[in-house]
């Protein structure tokens, strides 16, 4: 079951992203993220309502508002990079560095032990990500996107999807989905002062903004729960599968292409991702 939570979560981060993306090239990417961690709010405190949270701590809130500011940050700068990089590189790129951080995160903090399989996985993360970012500019969508900037955008925001993942997983069970709840308003928080000034989007868009980050609390409120039923290891590494939605739609829809080089990055992506998660 923790499994198979897991990898709903990654469909839903998957969808999200795609869907943020393609808004982050219409609107205002400030305004995209704030109006979907508010939507997200909405849905996690709803959702924390419903869910029985029989002893809620405020080390665990503390958790879950480290986790939002992680959120926060990581939202922040994909959807930059989505709006003027490739979404078949940016959100790879993105995944797989914060799946290698959660690791060594795990290791050095928590004390896990991968298995070598997982160590080979993050060995080839290093490559795979230079083959990805030296490929050149070949974003059908917009033609003077520059990729190497949305590159550095996902390796930015990775670091963030690593805080936000760590530290949610330390929430206790008892606490419900109320970790999920606080680490919104805490996004919200850090957010409000930076987009307020471009919050004055078209109503669809602010609207479809706001049905994203419900979706993305809805990615990360699965992701809880799988943490509460397998590894930490396994369950991050399950849920940061979510890239393989975006890119399948970067090329199918909007008909996004990339040279060989980069398709050999995206190809040594997945291979760290398979290998890390049968570690």
């Amino acid at each position: 079951m923790g499994a198979l939570l897991a990898l709903a979560s990654a469909l839903c981060y998957g969808i999200v992203d795609f869907a943020g993306g393609v808004l982050s090239r219409r609107v205002r990417f400030t305004a995209v993220t704030l109006l979907g961690q508010l939507g997200g709010l909405v849905f996690a405190v709803g959702a924390a309502l419903v869910v029985p949270a029989s002893s809620v701590h405020l080390t665990d809130l503390c958790w879950g508002a480290l986790s939002g500011f992680g959120s926060a940050a990581a939202m922040l700068l994909l959807n930059r990079g989505l709006s003027r990089g490739a979404m078949s590189v940016v959100v790879p790129v993105s995944a797989v560095t914060s799946v290698a951080l959660s690791v060594l995160g795990g290791v050095l903090v928590l004390g896990d032990r991968p298995t070598p399989l997982a160590w080979t996985g993050i060995a080839i993360t290093v490559p795979a990500l230079w083959l990805v970012s030296s490929g050149g500019n070949t974003f059908a969508y917009e033609p003077d996107t520059t990729t190497g900037r949305g590159t550095s955008d996902g390796l930015s925001a990775s670091i963030g999807v690593a805080v936000q993942y760590l530290a949610l997983a330390q929430a206790g069970p008892s606490s419900g989905l109320w970790p999920v709840a606080t680490g919104r308003l805490a996004a919200v928080a850090v957010l409000l002062p930076i987009a307020l000034r471009d919050l004055r989007v078209p109503a669809i868009r602010g609207a479809q903004a706001v049905l994203t980050g419900a979706g993305a609390a809805l990615a990360l409120i699965l992701y809880l729960l799988a943490t509460r039923r397998q590894m930490l290891a396994v369950a991050v590494v399950l849920a940061s599968l979510y890239p393989t939605m975006p890119v399948i739609l970067g090329l199918t829809v909007l008909h996004e292409r990339v040279d060989r080089r980069q398709v050999a990055g995206l190809l040594g992506s997945a291979a760290a991702t398979v290998l890390l998660t049968l570690g």
